[in-house]
């Protein structure tokens, strides 16, 4: 029983909007799927940060969903930016449980226990609070974190936290998602989101006591990476 963690498959099964025109990912959904068949076994956990699909409603979402379902152990998804098919939670728990994809589980607000940990997370935003907008988001997103921590520390579970936007990122750093890390000792966060010539300003490694580390599908090699 294994904990592993891998952002952004951009899957586009029923969407014509393949990644495999950016360098870099050829054949990406074939790469997933031979990377995880040799690296996952059935009792392991896969936490998916982020831009699972191009769908843009979930019906149209479900034959990727069906490829992710299909693909051994318990997968732990939370949104992207990229991810429009996303709704609310009991519409998406209600669907995942309709089509029968019942090793999906949605990350949104809550956490899933692993041994002694709390997985916990939220999709996260940019990090620039100067437009009024964008700092509504970042408020709420920051919130959302911290009703994900809370419920794993009320458990007694230490907190793993999973994003998707990068909480920082070459100079840029986001102050309302850190505060709440900072706030709650979290001592792991990975990301997504990050692709190609970014790859250089990801932030990799321990700063101010948080391990950071970038999970964008391209960035690993389409091969999920195992945190423990």
């Amino acid at each position: 029983m294994a904990l592993f963690t891998i952002g952004d498959l951009h899957l586009s099964i029923a969407v014509n909007k393949p990644m495999d025109i950016f360098g870099g990912w050829d054949n990406y959904m074939e790469r997933i799927s031979e990377n995880w068949e040799r690296e996952i076994s059935e009792g392991d956990t896969v936490v998916i940060p982020g831009d699972i699909s191009w769908a843009m409603s979930l019906a149209q979402s479900e034959p990727d969903f069906r490829f992710i379902h299909n693909l051994k152990g318990k997968k732990i998804i939370l949104k992207g930016n990229h991810d429009y098919w996303w709704t609310t939670a009991a519409k998406m728990n209600r669907f995942l449980e309709e089509k029968g994809f019942d090793s999906i589980s949605i990350l949104h607000n809550n956490h899933f226990a692993y041994g002694q940990y709390g997985i916990c997370g939220t999709r996260g935003w940019i990090n620039d609070d100067s437009e009024p907008a964008d700092a509504k988001v970042l408020a709420r997103e920051a919130m959302r974190l911290e009703m994900s921590l809370s419920s794993a520390e009320k458990e007694e579970l230490e907190p793993i936290v999973f994003l998707h936007y990068p909480p920082l990122y070459g100079n840029e750093y986001n102050a309302d998602l850190l505060d709440v890390m900072y706030r709650h000792g979290i001592k792991k966060c990975f990301y997504g989101h990050v692709h190609g010539k970014g790859h250089r300003y990801a932030v990799n490694g321990e700063r101010d006591g948080i391990d950071f580390c970038l999970v964008s599908a391209d960035y690993v090699q389409f091969c999920p990476v195992k945190i423990m």
